[in-house]
């Protein structure tokens, strides 16, 4: 059984941080992409985001991280009470990079965190400062290895870094299973759970991959351009929601 980081899956927010998403609204091009969209987030949470190409997920992401006009309202209070706009850290969907490029993680990191040219003798201080950054993710052994050389796991926990450098308050991740291998997913998936334990952080992804959802998502939402369900991983891929819009049937019963 998963641990939680707190007991709070509730609508009420006292006492814990939380992101809350309410009556949101998006429109792009004049087409309504998403409607009438509340949830919340709380800290220390795991929130899978799931629904069809074309649903408004990567709309979502863009809109929290203040990319784009909205109707409702997107808030965010610490457990103290602080409304102080959030910290998000976001990790892109799939980036790719010339597998001939001779970019070094290091250079990579360090052109994203500092304005210290990479032509330059390096720091110490600088590359001490990358390597606390991944090990964050265990990933310090990569620090001088090629950004095109890296396997999609690899990759992932780069970028994951980068999303934790500064420590956020919210965790953003479009799709970071794609691309990855069995064993890379696994330990992508254990890296988010010791994240979301050891920095009390929010963590929001989107994702395809169904399979997982039991072993570390403390909450599902299935959006298809507004929340047709939410809930646990059992009570969403066993809902009539689930199957009327990915036509499956995970043989996870009938909804109560």
């Amino acid at each position: 059984m998963r641990v939680r980081k707190h007991e709070q899956s509730g609508p009420g927010c006292a006492g814990a941080c939380c992101l809350r998403i309410e009556d949101l609204g998006v429109r792009l091009g004049g087409e309504e992409v998403l409607r009438h969209v509340s949830f919340h987030l709380h800290c220390g949470e795991i929130v899978a985001l799931i629904g069809p190409n074309g649903a408004g997920k990567s709309s979502l992401f863009r809109t929290i991280l203040g990319q784009t006009a909205h109707t409702g309202s997107i808030r965010f209070q610490r457990a103290d009470g602080d409304k102080t706009r959030p910290l998000i850290g976001y990790v892109p969907q799939s980036p790719v990079f010339d597998r001939g490029d001779p970019v070094s993680v290091f250079d990579f990191f360090s052109a994203a965190i500092s304005t210290w040219p990479v032509f330059l003798p390096t720091p110490a201080k600088l590359r001490g400062r990358v390597e606390g950054c991944l090990e964050r993710v265990h990933a310090d052994g990569l620090i001088d290895k090629r950004m095109g050389a890296l396997s999609g796991g690899e990759l992932q926990r780069v970028l994951l870094a980068l999303a934790l450098e500064p420590l956020p308050h919210i965790l953003m991740l479009d799709e970071p299973l794609s691309g990855v291998d069995i064993d890379g997913e696994q330990q992508l998936l254990d890296m988010l759970d010791e994240i979301r334990m050891k920095y009390d952080l929010s963590i929001l992804l989107s994702t395809h991959d169904f399979a997982t959802l039991d072993q570390y998502a403390d909450k599902v939402i299935l959006l298809k351009n507004q929340v047709l369900r939410t809930g646990t991983p059992e009570e969403v891929l066993g809902s009539e929601e689930f199957r009327s819009v990915f036509h499956l049937d995970l043989g996870r019963g009938k909804r109560a």
